[in-house]
Parts: C-alpha cells; structure tokens; sequence
C-alpha cells in the first residue's frame, strides 16, 4: 500500500479514465504525499456554478470528509489545499523558515467555511479498482466484484446508494449511522492505487458514525479480492470489524496511523 497523508477520491461518474492519474491531476506536496484516484461516483449538482468553471466532488478518505462542491478554477483550488490538504503539523525540514512561511505551509480550517456543504462521511465506500487502462485484469476484476458486493451488502440489509452524495444541508440518509447502527454503502470504480498484481484490489473505508464496528474510522486494504471472498469481507469487515489477514494489503487511520497487523 502506498504511503499517503490524505487520499483525495474525485467524483467523476465515469467508470474509466486516462491510463495514468497523474496525466489528469497533479497531487504531491512536499513531505506530505497526498493521493489522488479518479471514482465512478457521481457528483453532486451543484445549485450556483461558477461562471466557466464546473465545481468538482470529492471524498477525503483519510479524514472521511465529503465536499460536494469545489470550484476547479485556480484560486479555489489553491484554497481548497490549504482548508483540507495542507499538514496540520509540519515535518521538522521546515525549521528553517519563518513563522509567517510555515504558516503558509500548515492547513487552514478556518478556509473550509469557504466549501459549503462540506460534512463528514458518514457512509461505507467500497471501492474497487477497475482501471481498465492501466491493467487489464483491475479492468475484468472490477466490475464483477462491484456486482457482487451490492449482492452481498443487500443481502445483509444494508442499503446501496446509487445516486450522487447529498450536502450537509440536504435531507440526512444516515440516520442509522447516527444510532451506532450499519450505515449505508456506496460501491464504485476507482483508477489506479497501486499494486495491479494483488487484482482484485478493494478498500473498504468504515466511517467513525458506524461506532459498533471496531473498524469505525479506518481504511482497509484488500488484494488479491475474488468474487468468492466478497461474503466474507461484508460479513467479517463491514459488520464484525474483523480484518482478513489473508488478503490484508494495509490499512490507514482517521487520526493519521498507517496500520499493519
């Protein structure tokens, strides 16, 4: 698993993208890697698009935030790394700058007022990787583990989404989060995170509302995924909080720890 300090998921609704992600975004900040994978998700509408820019989604995966609506013009952009990318504590190579400039390299909080709607992820994501341009075997593999993990989390009443995220001034859908109980899932596409030998690849991110899951607020890696092992992920991972050491690839922690067993 690579090692990353926020793992950005871009909504985009397709279910292929450019063989490489870096040929489409550029996403690396010094000492503070920051890993950036295109999604088959929809976005979210937006209500007031700014004039020749179309606003972009985007799930955090390490933070388990959500921010419908970011505006893709330079500035916003910019504005967008300091309110949710930028190192909240900064690698002690910068010792040397000036308050002033380290300030400038530390995040910025304050600035997420700015992205309205924002809110915390409060959903289960599975994500599989079915980037067809880079390997073909994510590209056969993906769609057939994304079938059957919807089979399999409705099986065990837990209800898939489909439709775009909502803010977090719309309607809430996870009132079951809420209580402790198994939230709801979304399961999509994502490009390439690495590791095409371990095809399947699937991370199933379990956000901190699930609280009943010993899990809640990490993300798990899992390679090597084949449509027979997806019944156990859902039943051990999901609603256990069971990790599979066989198909364990590595996992992150919402307060910022890599996991290993």
């Amino acid at each position: 698993m690579a090692t990353h300090a926020e793992h950005v998921l871009i909504l985009t609704g397709k279910d292929d993208w450019k063989s490489k992600i870096e040929d489409e975004e550029e996403g690396t900040l010094p000492y503070h890697n920051v890993m950036i994978s295109n999604s088959s998700f929809p976005a979210t509408p937006s209500t007031s698009p700014a004039e020749g820019s179309v606003p972009a989604s985007a799930f955090l995966l390490r933070s388990f935030r959500y921010v419908p609506s970011i505006p893709t013009d330079a500035p916003s952009i910019a504005t967008f790394t300091r309110a949710f990318l930028l190192p909240t504590a900064l690698h002690r190579a910068h010792d040397a700058l000036t308050p002033a400039q380290q300030a400038q390299q530390r995040r910025q909080p304050e600035l997420q007022r700015q992205f309205r709607g924002a809110r915390e992820t409060t959903e289960i994501l599975v994500l599989v990787c079915g980037h067809g341009g880079r390997d073909s075997r994510c590209g056969v593999m993906g769609p057939l583990l994304r079938a059957e993990f919807e089979d399999q989390l409705r099986a065990h009443n837990i209800r898939v989404l489909t439709g775009p995220p909502p803010a977090a001034d719309t309607e809430a859908e996870q009132d079951g989060a809420a209580r402790g109980h198994a939230p709801n899932a979304r399961v999509g596409g994502i490009s390439h995170v690495g590791g095409h030998k371990f095809a399947g690849n699937v991370i199933v991110c379990v956000p901190p509302a699930f609280t009943t899951n010993p899990l809640a607020g990490k993300a798990i890696w899992y390679g090597r995924v084949g449509p027979e092992h997806v019944q156990g992920i859902v039943r051990e991972t999901l609603l256990r909080g069971t990790v599979i050491k066989e198909l364990f690839r590595g996992g992150t922690d919402v307060g910022g720890d890599i996991l290993t067993l």
